[in-house]
């Protein structure tokens, strides 16, 4: 399946975020643009109300989010800062909205601790559930970050706790924001949803203690000169994301398997805000993509999903998805040995890694850490 395939697959109002649009496309991206004004004034007014109510967590926050809509690799970045921390010693949680989670009356949920999941994956969501296979700290969700980290600290003391895409949270205050920029796909077109994909101007990125720019391997950087000068107004970090392994499923356990790819037919499964990262990542490990089944992000497989899934494998090949959607797909009796995800992994350069951490901690960590790791 071809590259220009793939984009062809993608919603159409997201093939209008690109720059040099055709006539016809720019004819149908106007009415946007006057849309994104109104949305422009709204987020103005909501920041202006939560910069005078804003509350403080009794305990060290730190932000990772993005100025984009999906695709940025908040996610297993959030893992990787959890465990990197959590491994110099500090008592690391996670908070999360826990996005199109089954509603719940509690104002926050604890959903995790000790690499255990404690409740379905329709209670906690994909991506804390996903999560909780890869981090063994308490995770929790909540539509309010500050009740999420309340019910977290009633259980024991933390040093500190990551909340996951809560950048545009800005009810609770936070010691250290990072925002995520995906190298390739940068900020579109520049412009506010609906007219691109930005959540907030980029401007806000002033907000910002550092940016992370990502590699994600799916093509050149697309960021502008002027939303790279933008951009260097904050410390700037580098880092990858690269494939690390698969994760099989075995004795309903999770465990990981060498890549062995090459020239395997696979059908690629997702559920994504932007995929396109994923389709690289299988080009890369030069498979036979056979065919591709794009659902919406979050999606909750059905029965009838699987039986598409099956269905489309029947002349051979495997299934290859990602974690998140694993998480979701494992419920169902697929054959043994038919689906497999892609477990990715955040790759840093030394000196930006203790750059990271010497923002968040400082050059030493706290005595109380140290004496416990």
């Amino acid at each position: 399946m071809r590259s220009h395939e793939l984009f062809l697959k993608r919603p159409g109002i997201e093939r209008l975020w690109h720059r040099n649009l055709s006539l016809g496309d720019s004819l149908r991206w106007l009415p946007l643009a006057g849309a994104a004004g109104f949305f422009r004034v709204g987020v103005a007014a909501r920041r202006l109300y939560w910069r005078m109510m804003k509350r403080a967590a009794a305990v060290k926050t730190i932000s990772v989010g993005n100025l984009t809509v999906g695709g940025n690799g908040k996610t297993p970045f959030t893992i990787f800062l959890a465990a990197r921390l959590q491994s110099r010693g500090l008592r690391m949680g996670i908070v999360s909205r826990g996005y199109n989670r089954k509603r719940s009356a509690a104002r926050a949920m604890l959903v995790a601790d000790r690499g255990a999941l404690m409740v379905t994956v329709d209670e906690a969501g994909d991506e804390p559930a996903m999560m909780a296979k890869s981090f063994s700290g308490p995770i929790a969700v909540a539509r309010r970050r500050i009740d999420g980290i309340e019910l977290l600290l009633s259980h024991g003391p933390l040093d500190a706790v990551i909340l996951d895409d809560a950048f545009q949270h800005l009810r609770l205050d936070r010691d250290v924001d990072l925002v995520l920029v995906n190298s390739a796909r940068g900020f579109g077109n520049g412009w506010m949803l609906p007219a691109g994909p930005l959540r907030e101007p980029l401007g806000a990125i002033s907000r910002a203690d550092a940016v992370v720019v990502i590699d994600s391997g799916d093509g050149e950087s697309s960021l502008s000169p002027s939303q790279k000068k933008k951009i260097n107004t904050r410390t700037v970090l580098h880092a990858s994301m690269r494939p690390r392994a698969l994760v099989a499923i075995e004795h309903g356990e999770w465990r990981e398997t060498p890549i062995a790819l090459a020239g395997t037919r696979v059908l690629a499964v997702c559920g994504l805000a932007d995929p396109s990262g994923f389709y690289a990542m299988l080009r890369e490990l030069d498979v036979e993509l056979i065919e591709v089944l794009e659902y919406p992000d979050h999606h909750a497989y059905t029965a009838g999903d699987w039986q598409t899934i099956v269905k489309a494998t029947r002349d051979g090949g495997i299934v290859v998805t990602t974690e998140k959607d694993l998480i979701k797909l494992e419920r169902f009796p697929f054959a043994r040995n038919s689906l497999y995800a892609l477990r990715l992994e955040v790759r840093m350069e030394p000196a930006d890694a203790a750059a990271l951490e010497e923002l968040i901690v400082g050059r030493e960590i706290p005595p109380a850490a140290a004496a416990r790791s």
